[in-house]
């Protein structure tokens, strides 16, 4: 059955709201726990295999199978996961974010398509894949620090009140993030059946 460009996008940016979600509650409700397991990089780590286990469950379809999708998911998004880190430990801040987004959705797209049949096309699959992951990711960094960060006159910091605020935040960049950047995977799955 063919599979319109419309619908893999939105099964892309709803199924992978989903996993984001779950893989972002790792930070929100456990973050703590990597202080003594590896710090910020074991967070990391924690969060990527959340990512690889749930994905090709609620994906699998936009590759044809569950099999088929992991052969190009995981090594494509451990490529993402470590360009990404690789930036984000390296500049820090902003131009670790934008970076990492860039040489991430680069990588991720070119050996997505490769794996799946052709990379043909793949530049333009990566523009737009980093555009609906930077739209996802900075909406998401919006939630989290503009809409959801509770304000030093409302809550006492680490108060359970601010404390709750922060895991609503948490979950909301999450829940961003992966729309956009599911909707991006979407997309980039769809187009490397039609280029194949």
């Amino acid at each position: 059955m063919q599979r319109s460009l419309i619908k893999d996008t939105l099964h892309g940016g709803i199924g992978f709201a989903l996993v984001s979600t779950a893989a972002f509650s790792v930070w929100a409700f456990a973050a703590g726990v990597f202080r003594h397991l590896g710090g910020e990089l074991g967070m990391y780590a924690a969060i990527a295999l959340v990512f690889l286990g749930l994905s090709g469950l609620l994906l699998g379809p936009l590759a044809g199978g569950i099999g088929r999708f992991y052969r190009a998911f995981l090594p494509a998004f451990l490529a993402y996961s470590v360009l990404w880190c690789v930036a984000w430990f390296g500049l820090k801040g902003r131009a670790g974010e934008w970076t990492g987004a860039l040489i991430g959705c680069l990588a991720f797209t070119w050996i997505s398509m490769k794996v799946l049949g052709s990379a043909k096309g793949w530049l333009i699959a990566s523009a737009v894949l980093f555009l609906l992951h930077s739209a996802g990711y900075f909406a998401g960094d919006w939630a989290m620090y503009q809409y959801c960060k509770p304000k030093a006159v409302t809550f006492a910091k680490n108060s359970s009140d601010w404390l709750h605020w922060m895991i609503l935040g948490k979950l909301a960049w999450g829940l961003f993030y992966g729309l956009g950047f599911g909707a991006g995977i979407g997309w980039v799955f769809h187009q490397s059946r039609i280029e194949a």
